[in-house]
């Protein structure tokens, strides 16, 4: 499969159990020679106060879990690229522990 195009659900987590928001996206994830590319947008505007909570979860930190309807997930990195709810989406891979 080269490209995948559906609908998923960006969360943003405090810890395991508490969710502070999520936000459903369409996106289009496609395979590239180092990996993947993947973009997504809002499936419609947002209510100003959605829009004021993703604003404000992703100055506090833009890692977001991305769930897609399969049941599988990825932490991401969330990035605005224009105005309109488009968005870039990297994996993100957390540091390991240093070991002392």
């Amino acid at each position: 499969m080269d490209t995948y195009e559906g609908l998923a659900r960006l969360e943003w987590w405090v810890n395991r159990s508490t969710s502070l928001g999520g936000f459903d996206v369409h996106v289009t994830a496609r395979a590239t020679s180092s990996g993947w590319t993947c973009d997504a947008v809002f499936p419609g505007p947002l209510p100003e106060d959605h829009r004021e909570a993703f604003d404000l979860l992703m100055q506090a930190d833009p890692i977001f879990t991305l769930h897609f309807d399969e049941g599988s997930e990825i932490l991401v990195h969330v990035a605005s690229v224009r105005d309109g709810g488009h968005l870039a989406l990297t994996a993100y891979e957390q540091a390991e522990p240093v070991d002392s």
